[in-house]
């Protein structure tokens, strides 16, 4: 195994590059983040508001006997 040999002052210069493409991404992430936190809070905003406005409805009680299937005397027309 052969190991390539680099001088101080050429590998400060690639660490100091690598450093500051770190900094930069990491601002860019940041930013991105930012933006991620507006739009949520703003949907967060209109489904609680659409939830408040207009609540989802809720399922009637079932009412025993009322199923024509289930053996309950059938009504009968009277004249």
């Amino acid at each position: 195994m052969t190991m390539d040999k680099i001088s101080q002052d050429e590998m400060l210069v690639q660490f100091k590059d690598r450093y500051s493409n770190l900094i930069t991404e990491n601002q860019q992430l940041a930013e991105s983040i930012k933006k991620n936190e507006v739009q949520a809070l703003k949907l967060q905003g209109a489904i609680e508001a659409l939830e408040y406005y207009a609540p989802p409805e809720e399922t009637p009680p079932e009412i025993e006997g009322d199923d024509v299937t289930d053996g309950s005397p059938e009504l009968t027309e009277t004249e």
